[in-house]
């Protein structure tokens, strides 16, 4: 059963307005190109280790968020950021209150997925996408049970953020008989999703960017949006209820790099939030979509042509990043296993490493080109909560354990007050490892010991040996006899080789195996180390 919008509205919701765009993207002009967005940011998440929920969570990430606003951007309107957001478990005794003010009652928690939608105030064309979201959830055979308006209070916006405003609605789809078990139902609603955006996509509906799904999950909901840290807590008023509980919440303070902020790119995504530049992005992309052709799921089956593309033009760094660890996650890799084969550690020519372990990277390699970068990524799928840095360790990331079974971790130390007594670990995630607590098990994953047994879960020595060939080992080959009877020389200039290329590239390389390094440059002294 479906309501109508205006059924499930409460006093709270924002007043009919003109439609307009959630997105504050201008096309490529002059020198900015949207292909480009970047940004640097303050990331942060805080969980209980034993999966014991509460609303003081939800306040500890509210709060960290403010603690970490100076690593925000504010424009010239001082009351307009670059975005910030909250991703947590889904809070079940909260929503089915909720469901029974509005008349209806919700299935048992992994029976049923929420979804916070960014939608047009355009009232035919945000039936128009509720209409499809719907429909897609009919043909993968579950049902939409109702929508309801998520009250906020927009009186402390910007004004140059009130104009990008969107309708704010939740989506409940309960699950089918189709889906055997909450696994399944996931990918069912990672499928739901990637269909209603890619039919708006294909059709060129959706080119104003006013649709948007921030999360549609069994397990996690996200709350985010263009603003201040100080304003998420008082804009969405769900936040405040003290029924709104977590074990963990992880936060985002967005910092869009020369680029411009808009209400889809704020952080978190629905696994990740990031601090840093993925510099290989377009390579990273390209390849995903050469692999379109060969890519199978024994999980997804013929779904797997359904959901694409995988990343779309205009998104972020983060956003693809977001989108490929989504799509490993939904074919069956666990989190960390999707994160090891995304952002390796450095383990080409490292002597120290196990040689098993430095099989399964170089097994991977040839899987994923690894998105290279300055980074620091905080992630959850609302089971497991961790964070990683990348090979170099170019963006900070502290964290510490309470003797109560906190873990906090943020960009930087300092983000909640505790009292030194309470802290039985303190220490900064270094260059490519992995911090990893699983909720499930109520404990922290050592990075040895996770890495150590991915490792060792099948014989990825073996799997390189059978199927590499080293070129070292090919036998010798006698040198052919010569084809032609034109003159070196000739032929050097021929292919444009110069006495330079000769002199000071080729001979150095034949010689000692050396390739030259060169800059170009004005070696100019500047004025200060002038002798005039």
């Amino acid at each position: 059963m479906t309501t109508t919008p205006d059924q499930a509205r409460p006093a709270a919701a924002p007043e009919p307005r003109e439609d307009r765009s959630h997105s504050a993207l201008p096309p490529a002009t002059g020198l900015y190109d949207p292909a480009n967005e970047h940004d640097a940011c303050g990331i942060g998440f805080v969980a209980h280790i034993k999966n014991r929920k509460s609303h003081k969570i939800i306040e500890d990430g509210l709060l960290i968020l403010k603690n970490l606003e100076h690593r925000g951007a504010v424009g010239a309107d001082p009351k307009a950021g670059d975005g910030c957001g909250i991703l947590m478990q889904v809070p079940h005794e909260f929503l089915a209150a909720k469901a029974g003010e509005l008349g209806f009652t919700l299935p048992e928690p992994g029976h049923y997925g929420v979804g916070n939608i960014f939608l047009p105030h355009d009232q035919d064309r945000r039936d128009r996408y509720m209409g499809l979201v719907e429909q897609m959830a009919r043909e993968e055979g579950h049902e939409v049970l109702f929508w309801r308006d998520i009250p906020v209070d927009n009186s402390d916006l910007g004004v140059s953020v009130i104009p990008t405003e969107p309708c704010h609605r939740q989506v409940f789809i309960a699950r089918g008989s189709s889906a055997k078990d909450q696994d399944a139902f996931e990918r069912k609603l990672f499928v739901i999703r990637k269909r209603v955006f890619n039919a708006l996509w294909q059709t060129q509906e959706n080119t104003r960017g006013d649709f948007y799904v921030q999360s549609l999950s069994s397990r996690t909901l996200l709350y985010k949006g263009m603003l201040l840290a100080s304003q998420l807590g008082p804009y969405y008023l769900d936040l405040a209820d003290p029924a709104m509980v977590s074990a963990l919440a992880l936060v985002h303070q967005r910092f869009s790099t020369n680029t411009f902020p808009s209400w889809s790119l704020c952080q978190p995504f629905r696994l990740i939030c990031h601090n840093g530049e993925i510099n290989t992005l377009k390579g990273n992309t390209n390849w995903i979509k050469a692999r379109y052709a060969t890519m199978e799921s024994d999980l997804l089956g013929d779904d797997v042509k359904r959901i694409w593309p995988i990343v779309v033009d205009g998104q972020s760094d983060s956003a693809s990043f977001d989108c490929v660890l989504e799509l490993l996650l939904h074919c069956g890799y666990s989190l960390s296993h999707a994160m090891m084969t995304m952002i390796p550690e450095a383990w080409t020519g490292n002597p120290l490493m196990d040689d098993r372990r430095r099989a399964f990277y170089e097994h991977h390699a040839a899987l994923m080109e690894p998105w290279d970068g300055p980074a620091a990524i905080a992630f959850t799928d609302g089971r497991q909560i961790g964070a990683t840095l990348d090979r170099n360790g170019l963006r900070p990331a502290r964290y510490l354990v309470t003797d109560d079974d906190f873990v906090v971790l943020s960009s930087e130390m300092g983000v909640l007050p505790i009292a030194e007594s309470r802290i039985t670990q303190k220490w900064r995630l270094q260059p490519g490892k992995m911090l990893l607590i699983d909720l499930e098990e109520g404990r922290i994953v050592a990075d040895d010991e996770l890495k150590t047994s991915l490792a060792e879960a099948h014989p990825y020595q073996e799997w390189l040996n059978d199927s590499q060939i080293v070129l070292e080992d090919l036998p010798p080959v006698e040198a052919p006899a010569r084809r032609t009877n034109v003159g070196l020389l000739d032929l050097q200039q021929a292919f444009g080789y110069t006495q330079e290329d000769l002199k000071f590239l080729l001979s150095p390389m034949a010689t000692t195996g050396q390739e030259a390094v060169g800059s170009m440059g004005s070696d100019t002294p500047i004025s200060a180390l002038s002798s005039r």
